[in-house]
């Protein structure tokens, strides 16, 4: 795994799902002086391939790189700002049957994953019926594995809650996993956008951009409607597989 002090830079690829606190990760990361960050590179080149309605899909593929082997090459090639670390949010819907795997042996897979029925019934509100696919969970489940078997080693899984509950614990732990040292920066940040969100901030980042920190746990009641719960079911699975390896604060 290359490190900082081996003169190689980390790359760190975190795969999320949708709902998920990804974006908030990224500003952690992205507030520590070693580390630049970017955000769903592959997303443009989804929507043109998926031809998906998301709120500004036209300008998000005129904006941005939407041809998946120039991201992997831009990815792979120099860090940004030519430092140590380069934290690269994904979420792990974009990773499309299509693209190639074998970059992913050019990075350090990390995994960022959330209860299922808190990230399903609020998914449901963006789509009218979600997938197991739209919920990323196949997929992270599918580069887990990929990455035990290559590597013979585990991965690094955190969980949403865990982090809301102990955002100092569960980073610092993630930190030593990646041979890394902890920052007391990745625990606030500056209110306000940054010149490296996507274009399709202005549709999803409010909240975020309001913020200076983790926010809290809290616990969502709501309940998954009866036409999802085999969705729910299937994501439960995945989400076993991947959350009994998490990192505990």
């Amino acid at each position: 795994m290359p490190t900082p002090t081996t003169g190689n830079p980390m790359r760190i690829a975190m795969w999320s799902g949708p709902r998920n606190i990804s974006t908030a990760m990224m500003r952690s990361w992205g507030n520590r002086a070693d580390t630049s960050v970017c955000d769903e590179p592959l997303y443009a080149h989804y929507l043109r391939e998926t031809g998906l309605d998301h709120p500004g899909a036209a300008e998000v593929i005129e904006h941005h790189e939407d041809d998946w082997r120039a991201v992997v090459d831009w990815l792979l090639g120099p860090v940004p700002g030519g430092r140590a670390i380069f934290y690269q949010k994904h979420m792990a819907h974009h990773l499309l049957p299509t693209i190639d795997r074998g970059w992913l042996d050019g990075v350090t897979n990390v995994f960022l994953i959330r209860e299922p029925r808190e990230m399903l019934t609020s998914l449901a509100r963006v789509l009218k019926e979600p997938r197991i696919e739209d919920t990323g969970l196949p997929q992270q489940a599918e580069i887990f594995e990929r990455v035990r078997e290559r590597t013979g080693t585990i991965p690094p899984v955190v969980d949403a809650r865990d982090v809301l509950d102990d955002p100092k614990g569960v980073l610092s732990k993630l930190c030593d996993v990646l041979g890394v040292p902890f920052d007391e920066a990745m625990l606030s940040w500056p209110p306000g956008p940054r010149e490296t969100d996507g274009i399709w901030a202005k549709h999803w980042y409010d909240g975020v951009e309001q913020s200076t920190g983790f926010q809290p746990y809290r616990p969502k009641p709501d309940e998954v409607p009866p036409r999802l719960r085999g969705v729910l079911e299937r994501g439960d699975e995945f989400y076993r597989l991947l959350h009994e390896h998490r990192i505990r604060p």
